[in-house]
């Protein structure tokens, strides 16, 4: 593979995204956003003023990426079984990746995930059905 298919967008290689010592194993990134649902929370967070947002407000806005092109709304029941899901899957993971820290006392999730999530996400953005 040539080296300019080896580097990223912006000409870096994944090596140089970030300081090793502080950053999350890149293949625990790549765990974390191969699922469609955590990838919702990520691009949600990180486009939120100061990457927070309260809890039941993710889940709106999950919802609202993950629905269906052609759903003008989303469910009640929908809404319940992603909320369960976020709140016992998917925010764990994400959690556990350091991608999110999720306050469930005061019930803030917050993007904390480094420069290489953060290229990640652009790079796959554009290959989401629904953005």
């Amino acid at each position: 593979m040539d080296e300019s298919r080896e580097r990223g967008r912006r000409g870096r290689s994944i090596d140089e995204l970030s300081d090793p010592a502080q950053s999350v194993p890149p293949d625990r990134v790549l765990s974390a956003v191969a699922n469609r649902r955590r990838r919702a929370v990520l691009y949600s967070l990180k486009n939120a003023s100061g990457g927070t947002l309260e809890y039941d407000t993710l889940v709106n806005r999950v919802a609202d990426r993950t629905r269906k092109g052609d759903e003008e709304g989303v469910s009640e029941e929908r809404r319940q079984r992603l909320q369960i899901a976020l709140h016992h899957s998917h925010l764990p993971k994400l959690e556990e990746s350091q991608l999110v820290e999720y306050e469930t006392d005061t019930g803030h999730v917050r993007f904390t995930g480094d420069e290489l999530t953060r290229e990640l996400l652009m790079l796959v953005r554009p290959h989401d059905a629904v953005e």
